[in-house]
């Protein structure tokens, strides 16, 4: 479909979701939630992995304030488009890079923490600033960050509203890296390529084991650790990385 609030393409397995209102620093509104979790939902086949980014100078602002609509009934605009937002990045069936660009303030900045990897320029910052126009973080915040970074630094970082360098944030593990500029661009696309061409289904059972973890006693995570290792043995790329490393060869893997 045609999307007018980002660009969306596909080459060589990377499908590239661009938010493009640059103009407001790609905040966002009803039509972009809805286009974001079109794309993420309805993928092409050969798509195996997603690199999702901003236009211009920030990667996203947060929500957009102007839009009246959703500051009148804010408890319906999270549960009817933030919620299906969230969870197409979270069950996206290919891994997501989020290669933040610039600035990620408010939901921008849960949206990217939503990511399976996040790699950020240097110049960039993360800040959940709800709480300077009472509000609590929202867009999964309260859930994100204190797995991310504990609870000490979560709660500083939401009660006093501070920018975090890119820097700062890979120091705290709240993204995997932090870039200089003049790599970002070559190291983003050498991550995305690099899962391209990777197990797939091996990501998403191993997206799932951590992310239920938190959640699961030892015992439980041990039987789902072997639920989904038993899986993945069945699967082509497993055998085809066995044949592979026996042959002493470079794999060739399906994403089966």
């Amino acid at each position: 479909m045609a999307y007018e609030t980002i660009s969306f393409s596909t080459r060589d397995g990377i499908a590239t979701l661009m938010l493009n209102r640059p103009q407001v620093m790609n905040a966002l509104n009803t039509q972009m939630r809805a286009e974001i979790t079109e794309a993420l939902n309805t993928l092409p086949d050969d798509v195996r992995c997603v690199v999702m980014t901003g236009a211009g100078a920030a990667f996203c602002s947060g929500q957009d304030l102007s839009d009246a609509a959703a500051a009148a009934d804010i408890e319906g605009t999270l549960r009817r488009e933030y919620e299906p937002m969230l969870q197409a990045v979270i069950n996206c069936r290919a891994p997501v890079i989020c290669a933040v660009n610039g600035a990620a303030a408010g939901a921008g900045a849960n949206l990217a923490l939503a990511a399976d990897v996040v790699i950020a320029i240097e110049s960039a910052y993360f800040s959940q600033a709800f709480t300077k126009i009472g509000l609590i973080p929202d867009a999964g915040g309260t859930w994100i960050l204190p797995r991310l970074v504990g609870n000490a630094r979560a709660m500083g970082m939401m009660l006093f509203s501070d920018k975090i360098p890119a820097a700062q944030a890979a120091d705290w593990g709240m993204i995997w890296q932090s870039v200089p500029e003049a790599d970002f661009v070559a190291e983003v696309q050498e991550r995305a390529r690099y899962l391209a061409a990777g197990t797939t289904g091996a990501y998403l059972k191993l997206r799932r084991a951590v992310r239920e973890s938190g959640a699961n006693d030892f015992a439980t995570q041990l039987e789902l650790e072997a639920q989904l290792q038993g899986e993945a043995g069945r699967s082509a790329d497993f055998r085809e990385g066995v044949t592979a490393f026996l042959q002493k060869r470079a794999p060739n893997f399906t994403g089966r």
